[in-house]
């Protein structure tokens, strides 16, 4: 059933590429038939300050001085809606939603035969005034949008005190193993962006990255699982975007929050700005992970015709993250049609490990006579850290025509890293060193981007998108390294395992995207990216290696329908590409363990995958929701990390003898069925519940491994329960259970997390405080590993510390002053420049 073909991959590519065409033609003919004679409603509904469309908005029509609601429906995701079949008569309409005021429009006349436009209506954020202090009301924890899942990290009580990754455990859709490793999906090959765009940052250790960003300073989660031609075609398992805290509100507005813990310390400060026309905000923030130690043992059997080894570890690490990040954003309203955006933003982050571990070598023949048994001492150090710089300059023109706009953004990101390792191995006794390298490993990445966008309005049933990028990615890397010579009992120079490593990748894109509704039913957005890819890669010792250029066309389409009572249903396809990315290619070889030795792969393929899903969302009127996702996905040329045992090993100069070495390859086909489900429910007043679970049947098709192909069924549970009790006091708990992981090699163990937290808001909801405990009856994950290649088998157990205690305090400061609503509408109505 899974052997696929190059017919099979054609023909599911050139048929994504037709069906958008062929609908594309049809809703102007569609249009064309006759309007219905019955009376029809219709508006827009937007925020009276971002003048975004305000999505899922309840609109309930009602006759003009009665009870009982006549009809209704909710607003798409452009903020409009159509309410049609309406008798003749005078009638009130009630738009309301969380967060908003509500907003009554009485009396609305119709008449039978014509519609009823209400035009743009302007919907104003529901805010208490406390003194100086405006606090908004809360939105939902999870928006589901038409193209996109948002998770409002704000309203989280138990990730407060903790960084990025805790946030992401807590989005459907989202696996966090216990190394902060995040997959979507079931796929790791995610892109990351920051407020939209692409950082530099995320060319390190991804986990790494996300555990330096405290949750107190994320705002929301957007989860892209079918990106649309708009966005980069990079990522086959979609988008993450994180979008930072800032506000739209007038005046001087900040807050500050502070965590300790016995496990993590952070802090951030936010500063907003904001008049009629100029906007400024400031952050900045920092995080720690507190040193940790964790325990580690393997057994590794390997074979060969003389008969067998078997290398015996056991040893501990300890371990110590830090970060800090700061940065400015600016944005002008230069008239009403014209808008300029800017930021620069610094991130630095780091990590130092030591490690001391007891190895015991054995050698026996083939009948299991003991031939030869060592025993050595492995010591290592490990150090890096990344220094990065981004800015942007964005502008917006608005015409004439509302939604007919262009967009110019300039991006640019540069890093400069560095990473220094040392490993000796010691005889037990007495102690002294038998071999040993140290290595230093710096390079700067550069990535700039450039794009137009440009958005055109087709009468009022068709919005047509179109674009041009081009990101421009260099990376420059040195590797030197030393080798201990007995002789001298020193370190000396070794030219035959270091080198130099250029790499230029540029990338130029167009796109084009047609938005409409077909029959008055049914809402459609197909559209299709072509990206360019142009690579060049030079490294003294091999520098004759050649990348070819790739074209790729990705086409991708949504179809949804929102049904009356706040029902949705959606289906979507994307086509994707995984580039490899710096840490796959990078060639540099750390022998902190000279018998487990990793490398990256400057050979690697590009990655490809088809993507479908199907989903069905409910917004309940008192509260709650649910959303279910049924998705499939087949991935050709999968890149996976993939463990190599070589009885020598030659690196330079130098041969190592029973050596793994794990790197990067394009070893199998993908393929991923799974579901989804999440709800939000109100038990009683005050008491939520959420939960999420996911299921997903994987079967890997090894082709360049020689090993067997596998099929393996995975899941994913948690829940969240909140308890809003009187005098400002909250309660959370959240449990996430992983199951096993089965990998081309072998089995990655289940995770447990249980988190509980306690916020009391005080100074009129200024300011509060939160308790939080991670794993309070267990000090240590087990994380037991299984894996398997030719001529070798490898059982590992990590002991990582996970138990943790925190608090949080949280401020939020400034006086904030609004416009009143007529204000707002005047503006609108009499745009300056006209």
């Amino acid at each position: 059933m899974f052997s696929s073909n190059h017919y099979l991959n054609g023909h599911i590519k050139i048929m994504a590429v037709i069906i958008p065409l062929i609908f594309f033609t049809i809703p102007l003919r569609a249009q064309q038939s006759p309007p219905s004679a019955s009376g029809k409603i219709e508006g827009i509904i937007v925020d009276s300050i971002s003048k975004t469309p305000v999505e899922y908005a309840t609109i309930a029509v009602y006759v003009k001085d009665g009870s009982r609601i006549i009809t209704g429906t909710t607003s798409d995701s452009k903020g409009k809606f159509s309410i049609d079949k309406i008798p003749q008569g005078n009638y009130r309409i009630v738009i309301d939603f969380i967060g908003y005021k509500k907003k009554i429009i009485s009396p609305v006349k119709v008449d039978g035969r014509n519609t009823a436009s209400l035009g743009t209506i302007l919907l104003s954020t529901s805010v208490t005034t406390l003194g100086d202090v405006t606090v908004t009301a809360q939105r939902n924890i999870i928006e589901n949008k038409i193209d996109k899942l948002v998770y409002n990290a704000e309203n989280d009580i138990t990730s407060q005190s903790g960084v990025a990754t805790d946030v992401l455990k807590k989005v459907p859709q989202i696996t966090v193993d216990v190394d902060g490793n995040v997959e979507l999906q079931g796929n790791s090959n995610i892109r990351f962006l920051i407020d939209g765009k692409p950082s530099t940052v995320f060319g390190n250790n991804i986990s790494d990255v996300l555990q330096t960003i405290p949750a107190s300073r994320i705002q929301s989660i957007e989860v892209v699982t079918s990106p649309g031609a708009k966005y980069d075609a990079e990522g086959t398992g979609g988008i993450i975007n994180i979008i930072l805290k800032k506000t739209t509100i007038k005046g001087i507005s900040g807050n500050t929050s502070l965590s300790a813990g016995s496990r993590l310390e952070n802090g951030s400060m936010n500063l907003n700005f904001r008049t009629n026309h100029i906007g400024i905000n400031a952050f900045l923030s920092g995080n720690t992970q507190m040193p940790s130690k964790t325990l580690s043992s393997m057994d590794r059997t390997t074979y060969d015709s003389l008969g067998h080894y078997e290398m015996l570890q056991d040893g501990n690490s300890q371990f110590r993250r830090y970060g800090y990040q700061g940065g400015l954003g600016f944005d002008w309203s230069v008239s009403s049609k014209d808008n300029l955006t800017a930021s620069l933003n610094y991130n630095y982050f780091g990590n130092h490990s030591t490690s001391n571990t007891d190895q015991k070598i054995m050698t026996f023949d083939n009948l299991s006579n003991l031939l030869y048994d060592r025993k050595n001492v492995l010591k290592s150090t490990n150090d890096f850290y990344s220094r990065n710089f981004d800015w942007s300059v964005s502008y917006r023109h608005k015409f004439n025509k509302k939604g007919h706009e262009l967009d110019f953004l300039y991006n640019s990101s540069y890093s400069k890293n560095y990473l220094y390792y040392e490993q000796t191995q010691n005889m037990a006794s007495p102690d002294s060193i038998l071999t040993g390298s140290k290595g230093t490993n710096p390079g700067t990445n550069r990535e700039s981007d450039f794009s137009l966008d440009y958005s055109l309005p087709v009468g009022d049933f068709l919005n047509i998108e179109a674009g041009g990028k081009a990101t421009l990615y260099e990376l420059k890397s040195n590797t030197d390294v030393d080798t201990y010579i007995p002789e001298m009992e020193g370190f000396l120079a070794n030219g035959s395992q270091s080198y130099t490593l250029k790499y230029d990748r540029n990338i130029y894109a167009g796109y084009i995207t047609g938005a409409f509704t077909l029959f008055h039913w049914l809402d459609m957005k197909l559209g299709s990216r072509y990206e360019l890819t142009q690579t060049k890669i030079v490294y003294t010792n091999n520098p004759n290696v050649e990348i070819p250029d790739y074209h790729t066309i990705a086409p991708s389409f949504i179809v949804s329908h929102t049904f009356k009572n706040n029902h949705t249903i959606k289906f979507s396809y994307s086509y994707r590409i995984q580039r490899p990315d710096y840490r796959d290619l990078n060639p540099f070889i750390n022998l902190s363990d000279p018998h487990n030795i990793t490398t990256g792969n400057p050979q690697l393929d590009p990655e490809i995958s088809h993507s479908f899903e199907l989903s069905y969302s409910k917004v309940f009127t008192k509260g709650g929701n649910i959303n279910i996702s049924a998705f499939y996905r087949r991935n050709v040329d999968d890149i996976q990390q993939y463990v190599t045992y070589y009885p020598t090993y030659r690196i330079g100069d130098s041969i190592y003898s029973d050596v793994t070495v794990t790197s990067r390859q394009n070893i199998s086909k993908d393929y991923r069925s799974g579901l989804n489900i999440y709800g939000s429910f109100p038990l009683i007043k005050g008491l939520n519940l959420r939960t999420n679970l996911s299921a997903s049947d994987h079967y890997v098709e090894n082709t360049g491994t020689g090993k067997e192909s596998f099929n393996s069924f995975e899941y994913r549970i948690n829940l969240n329960l909140t308890y809003q009790l009187p005098w400002n006091l909250a309660i959370e708990f959240f449990g996430n259970f992983n199951s096993p992981r089965t990998n081309v090699q072998g089995k990655v163990p289940s995770f447990t997390s249980y988190n509980f937290a306690v916020r009391k808001q005080f100074l009129k909801k200024q300011a509060s405080i939160a308790l939080t405990a991670v794993n309070p009856f267990n000090e240590y994950i087990r994380q037991k590993t299984e894996l398997s290649g030719d001529n070798f088998t490898l059982n590992s157990l990590r002991q990582m510390p996970f138990r943790s205690f925190g608090i949080n305090l949280t401020y939020k400061f400034g006086k904030m002053q609004f416009k009143p609503e007529q204000d707002e509408h005047n503006d609108l109505m009499n745009p300056q420049g006209m």
